[in-house]
């Protein structure tokens, strides 16, 4: 029944972004690309105490029908020769829009983290969501609800020897103000409540973002994790305080 749920939302996922070729026959702004690469200074505390090197590519593609968001980001620091933190995380989701407000998603998302007890954690998901509203500036309200499949697998040299495998539901808003033509507010909340006895996920990300010249900018960011049930040796809660420069294209 898990893979049953899961192998259709990995290939919509995997196919929905391939829908843009079909779009393209009917949309002349096929290819309304935007993003943003930054690059910047991280303090952490929780799992890993460090001062680090963390980047970011966000991209969006926006046809008629679907509007489709990539993501990656990396975190890598080291002391003495020795690494100290090392997190790599990518997702993708797909939106089918039914108007301007409504959409249904799909998205797939993939974290490796040597220092959070997992050997890698993965989830797919599924749901509903909507665009309470949008001005002409850009900023907007967003909400979703959602079910999904995930698999964090648990580290080889974990004493605790059991991954959180199974099914969740999953709750997502963002907000985003933009307070003047060169600066701009920018919120997220996620929370994944397993069905089958694992683990809770809430996650906040908060951003400030002011334009120095052009398409550069200052982002100062503010990211807090819970996790409720983690393997031994590892806190509940991560923080990362992020100083960066974002370029926008």
């Amino acid at each position: 029944m898990k893979k049953a749920l899961l192998t259709p939302l990995v290939v919509a996922c995997c196919a929905a972004p391939l829908s843009h070729a079909a779009d393209q026959d009917i949309d002349s702004n096929a290819h309304n690309w935007s993003g943003s690469a930054e690059l910047g200074v991280v303090s952490t505390s929780g799992n890993t105490d460090t001062k680090n090197l963390n980047g970011a590519i966000n991209l969006t593609q926006e046809t008629v029908q679907w509007r489709t968001d990539y993501s990656l980001s990396s975190l890598y620091s080291s002391s003495d020769s020795d690494t100290t933190a090392e997190r790599y995380t990518g997702s993708v989701q797909a939106n089918y829009k039914f108007d301007t407000q409504q959409f249904w998603y799909v998205r797939g998302a993939y974290e490796r983290d040597r220092f959070s007890g997992y050997r890698s954690k993965g989830s797919t998901s599924t749901g509903y969501g909507n665009r309470f509203w949008q001005h002409a500036d850009g900023s907007f309200l967003e909400a979703s609800f959602g079910v999904g499949y995930r698999d964090f697998a648990i580290a080889e040299d974990s004493i605790d020897g059991k991954s959180d495998r199974g099914n969740f539901v999953r709750f997502a808003g963002t907000y985003e103000n933009h307070f003047t033509p060169t600066s701009l507010f920018h919120q997220e909340l996620n929370s994944e409540i397993s069905t089958s006895g694992g683990n809770t996920v809430n996650e906040s990300i908060s951003s400030l973002q002011a334009s120095i010249i052009d398409n550069l900018a200052m982002k100062l960011s503010y990211k807090i994790k819970y996790t409720s049930d983690v393997p031994s040796d590892t806190d509940t809660t991560d923080t990362e305080t992020t100083a960066s420069v974002l370029y926008s294209f």
